[in-house]
């Protein structure tokens, strides 16, 4: 426990001999995981939004006109049931369709109360068993006479999946390249304390000190800067996303009938991530600066 308290201790003079580089250290890594971190947002909610659509893939929704009554909307019914690769037809009033929506806002339905007006339409259903010959069935369903559009959610999903692919193969091209930006920032940061206490190291060693010991404080010196660094990412991303849920998420569910995701349940896993990281930066830092030094 004494070795323990001794590293944390001589860490944190050697942060403070060393401010400048330190807190350039810090302002590295931290811009760093802000990056990463807003990639992490972006991916996060476009995944959340991609799987909500993918529950309908199989589906090509037919929006109906006001004007098309029960009796014409049972005719297009049976219209598109005689066609090939349906599995199933199913009538949607619009009051059903705005439940829904509800149900899909949670905690936030009870604003679409405030509407008035249901703006939704009547809409019908189309279950398909195979999913190549959807594009047949939504073009037969668009040219039926009382349908004013229709939507086919697999080209969305596609859309979405290379959106996402995209966001992911960036993220990770980013990452490893801040990394290695961030790790040479914080090897120099403790070098310059190395350097500052060559003499003493030397005696250490002289007397019998083992690398490690040596090493201690230097690596616990990477290990603060790095937690310092990722929690104040997450701070800052904390903040800024939680300022955009509440300025824009009641539209984004309003266009998109899909939520972002809430800022509390993004904080806790952007903590865990980014102090992964900044640990993982700091220390790796220290052994690199280090690593010459106590091969000599």
């Amino acid at each position: 426990m004494s070795r323990i308290f001794y590293n944390i201790k001589q860490a944190v003079i050697q942060i403070f001999r060393n401010k400048g580089m330190a807190a350039a250290a810090i302002f590295a890594i931290t811009a760093m995981m802000l990056i990463l971190g807003l990639f992490f947002v972006i991916s996060v909610n476009v995944n959340l939004f991609t799987e909500m659509v993918k529950q309908d893939y199989d589906t090509v929704e037919v929006y109906l006109l006001d004007s098309t009554d029960q009796e014409k909307a049972q005719t297009i019914m049976d219209t598109i049931e005689n066609v090939d690769g349906v599995s199933s037809v199913e009538f949607r009033t619009r009051d059903q369709a705005l439940d829904i929506l509800k149900d899909r806002w949670g905690d936030s339905g009870y604003l679409l109360d405030s509407l008035g007006e249901n703006p939704l339409p009547n809409s019908i259903l189309i279950k398909v068993t195979d999913l190549s010959s959807a594009n047949k069935v939504n073009a037969m369903a668009s040219k039926l006479d009382g349908v004013e559009s229709t939507k086919y959610y697999k080209e969305t999903v596609d859309k979405l999946t290379k959106v996402t692919n995209f966001l992911q193969i960036a993220a990770i091209v980013i990452m490893l390249f801040l990394i290695i930006v961030s790790v040479v920032v914080v090897s120099n940061t403790i070098k310059l304390t190395v350097f500052a206490r060559a003499k003493e190291i030397s005696i250490m060693k002289y007397v019998g000190a083992t690398n490690w010991f040596v090493r201690g404080p230097f690596l616990v010196e990477g290990i603060i800067i790095g937690i310092i660094s990722s929690l104040a990412a997450a701070g800052i991303t904390y903040l800024f996303y939680g300022r955009i849920v509440d300025a824009i998420g009641v539209r984004v569910m309003t266009i998109l009938s899909s939520p972002m995701v809430p800022a509390g349940y993004l904080s806790v896993n952007l903590i865990i991530i980014f102090l992964a990281m900044g640990i993982g930066i700091g220390s790796t830092g220290s052994i690199v600066s280090m690593r010459k030094f106590l091969d000599k």
